[in-house]
């Protein structure tokens, strides 16, 4: 259930965010109003990057605990799994940074 409920404000954020991204003011505001959802899309990046190396790092952890004999593989697959999660977020990163620039 809560599981649930951080999905759907996950989507409300996403979706009331996307709308001031896409509104026409009048008067070159449009630029505050992109510049300013292009950060907080930075902030969600970079928290989300934060979470998901930290669940990575706690779940190679937790299998290394119980098998430490297969150590190698699991810190070979965490650091694939860390590298496209980097990967990702690398890639928000820079376009809410294009979208600040342009």
């Amino acid at each position: 259930m809560k599981t649930l409920f951080v999905m759907a404000a996950a989507l409300v954020v996403t979706l009331g965010l996307s709308g001031e991204a896409f509104a026409q003011a009048p008067g070159g505001t449009q630029k505050i109003v992109n510049n300013t959802t292009a950060a907080l899309g930075m902030g969600l990046s970079v928290i989300g990057i934060g979470i998901g190396l930290g669940l990575i790092g706690y779940a190679a952890l937790s299998g290394i605990a119980r098998q430490p004999e297969q150590a190698g593989a699991i810190q070979g697959a965490m650091f694939i799994i860390a590298g496209l999660v980097e990967g990702a977020g690398i890639i928000s990163l820079v376009l809410c940074l294009v979208t600040i620039f342009v």
